[in-house]
């Protein structure tokens, strides 16, 4: 596996034995200095209370924060963001100053905006042109602070329309011309796009250009990487080669413990500094 790539641990999905606040410290004892997050609380807008504690959790532990999602909903019941949802729309609109805000405290430089999952009472053209909108706020905001807009193809979720990269990347090119912002990105989770029957390396080959993120998991189980089937060696590798220079989010549901799930990758390859 490659030797240059920065690696950054998703403290929503590991690590969840601990309370979050105490998740950072723990990827900073693995032997990791970067970490990404899910939105991190119940509601599109924290207390400042809960913010500060947030921020202070990741400063305390002396690590990077390089990803952070948008305010999505309710993911255990099924929510796959609010982008395109007309319903919920006001609430991630409310919630892109409070993702910025805690993304400049603490220099993130990435921001994942879960599309929505398609509904009942709108048409699919309606829901589009809502998240192309949203999109272009969220992207414009992001914007100040030097960050970017990831776009996530995501498997497991019927009704959620992004599941290959090309679809993702229509959407990117529709933002980018309705807004003239160039701080929209692919987020190339490796899992999702091959449980969806992407091919994954045609993607990497074709458009690492637009690969702003990239996410892994092992398919099968969604585990750890040698888990499963999926030759995320050797693509993690080809991304390299063909000029990928951002974070790789390690993004999997441990099989045994968390820490044992980090075994595949050698202690020495874990700072975020190559």
């Amino acid at each position: 596996m490659s030797h240059a790539l920065r690696y950054a641990v998703n403290c929503s999905i590991l690590f969840t034995e601990l309370p979050l606040l105490e998740r950072p410290a723990a990827a900073r004892r693995a032997g990791f200095g970067a970490v990404e997050f899910w939105w991190p609380f119940a509601e599109a807008v924290p207390s400042d209370t809960d913010a500060d504690a947030f921020v202070t959790a990741i400063q305390d532990a002396g690590v990077q924060l390089v990803g952070l999602n948008f305010f999505a909903g309710d993911m255990p019941g099924g929510d796959r963001g609010l982008v395109s949802w007309p319903k919920r729309s006001g609430e991630f609109r409310d919630n892109i100053n409070a993702t910025i805000g805690i993304g400049e405290r603490l220099g993130c430089p990435a921001f994942n905006a879960l599309y929505g999952n398609r509904v009942d009472d709108q048409t699919a053209a309606e829901q589009d042109e809502l998240a192309v909108e949203n999109l272009g706020l969220a992207a414009r905001a992001a914007a100040r602070i030097g960050g970017t807009v990831l776009i996530e193809p995501v498997s497991g979720a019927e009704r959620y329309p992004l599941r290959t990269a090309a679809d993702a990347l229509a959407v990117i090119d529709r933002v980018q011309v309705a807004y003239d912002v160039p701080n929209v990105g692919l987020l190339a989770d490796l899992y999702h796009l091959a449980v969806n029957g992407d091919d994954v390396d045609r993607v990497i080959a074709g458009h690492v250009d637009r690969i702003a993120h990239v996410q892994i998991a092992d398919a099968p189980g969604r585990n750890e990487p040698g888990t499963g089937s999926l030759p995320l060696d050797r693509q993690l590798a080809d991304l390299e080669n063909q000029g990928y220079a951002g974070w790789v989010g390690l993004e999997y549901k441990p099989s045994t413990t968390t820490d044992e799930s980090f075994g595949w990758l050698p202690r020495e390859r874990r700072p975020a500094t190559a």
